[in-house]
């Protein structure tokens, strides 16, 4: 073979490797573990699961979900802090961990930011503003009427300090300058129930925990906190539309994200196809057939700069409530 042909070919197949370094660390077969914040059969959990299985078969390797809940997210940050940059381990987060945790701790044993890249940001979790039918109002615009008039006497519910719910009571509070008293609970589902046995008048619940009882009537929705309206409850308006406030969003997230020194193409080779498996129709449905948005993911660097707006935005109201460092 002529040397100027030898030269050819060995130039494209340089060129060739170094173009799919993703594909080479998929053609070693090793596996992909990604690391889920929450407990098993939660949205989080059962998202993760699913998109687990198509990306496995995408991959053509296996990819397996481990929950490791409780310690503040911390058994998740750490297990993708120790892992190795090859983008063979991963961790699906929400953003109580990448947005809210961070300014709680004394310590902070992690930088959302700089600790992590984000490879796709894929729904957003909307809470719904639900009322005790017994509450005298339908709409937000008479419980902002009802709260002023009623100053201080009116309290909602929320699964302790700190948490994306009783931030988001926080953030009603502070845009409509009203008052409520918060009550914490141990857990989500006593919150609610609570509401719907009339103990306590209003929470901020997800559609998962709450859309029977707001079918049965043991609960009013008055507003979703998201931007846009959720598919299983469409007669129930956001607050953008419920009180002409287009700026309010308060709302939970879920991320996957890899260590940050993860090689950039390896990155955007995972971030290609979770856009593919999230854009399918059938993903779409089972996504908002939880209560859950899907969004188109952004970007990976959008995603980044998405993580430090809202690190500023929940950061500085945690420090109004005096909880920074609490933790």
């Amino acid at each position: 073979m002529p040397r100027t042909m030898m030269r050819i070919l060995a130039t494209l197949a340089l060129a060739t490797a170094s173009a799919f370094p993703a594909h080479a660390q998929e053609a070693s077969g090793k596996r992909i573990l990604i690391i889920a914040q929450l407990a098993a059969g939660t949205g989080l959990d059962i998202v993760a699961r699913t998109y687990a299985e198509r990306l496995s078969q995408r991959l053509g390797r296996p990819v397996i979900v481990e929950n490791r809940p409780g310690s503040a997210g911390l058994a998740t940050a750490e297990g993708v802090l120790r892992a190795e940059p090859d983008g063979s381990t991963l961790g699906v987060m929400s953003s109580s961990i990448l947005a809210i945790r961070p300014t709680m701790f004394k310590k902070p044993p992690y930088d959302p930011v700089t600790d992590f890249i984000p490879v796709s940001h894929y729904l957003k979790s909307p809470f719904i503003l639900v009322a005790n039918p017994k509450l005298p109002v339908k709409n937000v615009a008479e419980l902002i009427q009802y709260l002023k008039a009623n100053k201080g006497t009116v309290s909602y519910a929320s699964p302790g300090p700190g948490g994306a719910p009783h931030l988001a009571g926080e953030y009603l509070k502070q845009i409509f300058d009203v008052d409520m008293n918060h009550v914490a609970y141990r857990n989500s589902p006593q919150a609610i129930g609570d509401v719907a046995a009339g103990h306590i008048p209003l929470t901020f619940a997800e559609a998962g925990a709450s859309l029977g009882l707001i079918r049965d009537g043991a609960l009013r929705a008055l507003a979703v906190t998201s931007t846009t309206r959720l598919p299983t409850l469409p007669d129930v308006p956001p607050f953008a539309e419920a009180a002409a406030r287009p700026d309010f969003e308060a709302v939970s997230w879920h991320m996957l994200v890899a260590p940050s020194a993860t090689p950039r193409a390896i990155v955007d080779h995972l971030h290609a196809e979770m856009n593919r498996i999230m854009a399918d129709p059938d993903m779409k449905a089972r996504i908002t057939g939880h209560g859950l948005l899907p969004i188109e993911p952004p970007p990976v660097d959008v995603a980044r700069n998405y993580i430090g707006s809202e690190i500023a935005k929940w950061g500085a109201l945690v420090k109004s409530l005096g909880l920074a460092g609490s933790i």
